[in-house]
């Protein structure tokens, strides 16, 4: 593994403003750090993509913040963590970390019957990997499989509240309510922004797994063993870039978590 320096930044990237839970969350526990940020906003969303179409992308992003300098790299989007995270931490010498390993431990360390969610893209789902990490680490889990091919576009529109984001809401996770489960795995970053509406649908019973926190916590973990956490602030700010129109992206973005630094988002397409 290629050596990494404290002062370098972190790069995180996504389909959209998913990753913006991801990024939020890294600036709460790892205040010191700068982040590179990259949406793939000019394809979103990912979840009706085919395996080789999300490989390309997502290879095409990796590099693209390997040559910005990042230290390492954390996969934001769950649906090229399942499917392709497997060849970019085969290929590239740098961490990338994924979002659903962490997810899925968290999930079974706090579920009370074993009875387990998972509210995911399409891709996501028809990957079977958050039930096959499931089943591996406690066979005697039941796992609830939900895609949501709703949610995303609801999300990069700034749709979080409201008649229409409720009733999509609604029409996933309500049946999995039924089921009986005791926790829901938030299997795709965009969904976290619609966390309020989720648990009321799910009543307080439920817990609800949102992966960013030990997703972070896993990213600390890995950077502070390689001698690469950054300490003390630096003077640069956070960069974002996209590869469609800035402005959609950056009207939702500042809606959804309100950063100075996404007045200046740009434009660069890696792939047509």
């Amino acid at each position: 593994m290629k050596k990494v320096l404290p002062e370098q930044p972190v790069g995180v990237f996504d389909s959209g403003v998913g990753g913006l839970t991801i990024a939020r969350e890294i600036l709460r526990q790892l205040p010191a750090e700068t982040i590179i940020y990259y949406g793939d906003t000019a394809h979103v969303p990912y979840g009706s993509k085919t395996i080789e179409q999300l490989n390309i992308y997502a290879q095409a992003i990796v590099e693209f913040l390997i040559k910005q300098g990042v230290k390492a790299i954390v996969d934001a989007c769950n649906t090229t963590s399942a499917v392709a995270l497997p060849y970019l931490k085969q290929k590239y010498n740098l961490p990338i970390i994924g979002v659903i390993e962490p997810g899925v431990k968290e999930a079974l360390a706090v579920t009370r019957q074993g009875r387990i969610g998972v509210i995911a893209t399409e891709a996501t789902v028809a990957s079977g990997v958050h039930e096959r990490l499931l089943k591996s680490l406690s066979p005697g889990v039941r796992v609830y499989l939900q895609a949501c091919p709703r949610l995303v576009p609801l999300v990069e529109a700034g749709i979080i509240e409201g008649e229409e984001a409720r009733t999509a809401v609604t029409e996933y996770v309500a049946p999995l309510v039924k089921e009986g489960i005791d926790t829901l795995i938030l299997g795709c970053t965009h969904y976290p922004f619609l966390a309020p509406l989720i648990q009321e649908v799910t009543g307080p019973e439920v817990v609800l797994v949102d992966p960013a926190a030990s997703t972070v916590r896993e990213l600390a973990a890995i950077l502070r063993e390689q001698g690469g956490l950054r300490s003390f602030h630096g003077s640069k700010s956070h960069t974002f870039y996209v590869s469609g129109p800035t402005e959609t992206f950056r009207n939702t973005a500042q809606k959804l978590v309100g950063w100075p630094e996404l007045r200046s988002v740009q434009q660069v397409k890696l792939v047509d």
